[in-house]
């Protein structure tokens, strides 16, 4: 039984990208050597067989163009919130493991969504479950259920924004069903937002370990912590 493989024209990108890290290694460009390099990316492709990869035969530029953009915006601002976790909540701080089931079970989008957390500061996959389409996650800062959840939250626009970008018709047919909570509409942008908590949550959470035990013992028999369930409408 045969197995199937990529044809050239897929390959391509990923010979030209080898031929150029031979070429940087030797510090060498010149045509001879990259000719070798090349009959050596062939070897590379043939031996160290890959599965090929399904693309869905579509690419959109302009949500690309503005995924690109808020990305490298989130990551500053990531950084920053990072920074303020670091100085604000220092050893208290709380992370977790989370869980995030994805719509797709492309290894494309799948790998897209995985990289683009872990490159966004204050998340990081540790673990990958293809067969589910499941990735989990180590989350800087996440307290409690409701920030869990707003990180799931977060890891399902950035997949959401990659399906926009190059999934399937059918994957993108699907997402567009999906109608956002109040509003009735689809949400048709590919812009991203980090998955870090807010600065204000940062800030608001630096004295939760410390005064805890005093809100509780001071507090009237019968009246909630601020924050909790009994104070929401």
């Amino acid at each position: 039984m045969t197995r199937p493989r990529n044809p050239l024209l897929v390959e391509l990108p990923l010979l030209v990208w080898l031929v150029l890290v031979w070429g940087a290694l030797w510090g060498d460009f010149r045509a001879g050597n990259l000719v070798f390099g090349a009959l050596l990316a062939l070897l590379v492709t043939w031996v160290l067989y890959l599965p090929p990869v399904q693309l869905s035969g579509r690419f959109n530029p302009v949500h690309f163009a503005l995924f690109t953009a808020t990305f490298v915006w989130q990551v500053a601002k990531a950084s920053f919130e990072v920074l303020l976790v670091a100085l604000l909540v220092g050893p208290r701080t709380r992370n977790a493991v989370v869980g995030v089931q994805l719509r797709t079970r492309s290894d494309l989008l799948l790998t897209a969504t995985g990289h683009t957390m872990t490159l966004i500061p204050g998340s990081l996959v540790i673990e990958v479950d293809r067969a589910n389409g499941t990735l989990y996650f180590h989350a800087l800062n996440v307290r409690t259920p409701e920030q869990a959840e707003d990180f799931r939250r977060a890891v399902l626009r950035i997949e959401a924004a990659w399906i926009r970008i190059m999934g399937t018709r059918e994957e993108l047919a699907a997402l567009r069903a999906e109608r956002r909570p109040g509003t009735g509409r689809a949400q048709d942008s590919a812009a991203i937002r980090a998955p870090i908590t807010s600065q204000q949550q940062i800030v608001r959470g630096r004295g939760d370990d410390d005064g805890a035990a005093a809100e509780t013992t001071d507090r009237p028999a019968g009246q909630a912590l601020p924050g909790t369930e009994e104070d929401r409408p």
